[in-house]
């Protein structure tokens, strides 16, 4: 909130414009202790199954947007074709995700989760949506606000993009 007499070096968030190398310092060991704090409670699950967090970044997207192709999860998540082939081919055997051809181009690979999948997903989902509603309570819908923009903020253009799309398409 402005303060009331116009002087905005008193507006919150005013001396953001100024950040030293210690508050990025700060912010960076924040985002190294909340994705520990965030991932640990999915990392007991996914160990007990023999997975880990690539198997939880893929059943996550492939859940978001059923029937994605093998190439837009290979986009999303950046990391090699031999990586995601070794993750997609331990969710398949295990019974996680079902692949389907396209309809169009009969080479393009379709991913879904199966019903085991959902109910992973969902588990692993629960683990960490309490600590996000916690903080999101705790924080206010101010901060809540804040806290999106800061994080599209650290996303690169492709990343907000492909968010755009998936709101747009929810929505």
């Amino acid at each position: 909130m402005p303060d009331p007499r116009g002087d905005p070096s008193k507006t919150p968030g005013s001396n953001l414009l100024f950040l030293r190398e210690e508050d990025i310092r700060a912010a960076q060991d924040m985002l190294f202790f909340a994705y520990r704090d965030f991932t640990g409670g999915a990392d007991v699950i996914l160990e007990e199954l023999a997975l880990g967090r690539a198997h939880h970044r893929a059943l996550h997207f492939i859940g978001r947007s059923p029937g994605i192709s093998v190439s837009d999860l290979l986009g999303i998540l950046r990391i090699t074709k031999q990586s995601l082939s070794r993750v997609l081919t331990a969710l398949i055997e295990q019974g996680f995700v079902a692949q389907t051809q396209g309809r169009a181009d009969r080479r393009q690979r379709l991913l879904t989760l199966t019903q085991g999948g959902k109910e992973l997903e969902r588990r692993l989902f629960e683990r960490q949506r309490e600590r996000l509603a916690t903080a999101y309570r705790d924080a206010g819908g101010v901060a809540v606000e804040g806290f999106k923009r800061v994080m599209r903020g650290i996303m690169d253009e492709n990343a907000r993009a492909s968010m755009d799309r998936a709101e747009r398409m929810r929505g």
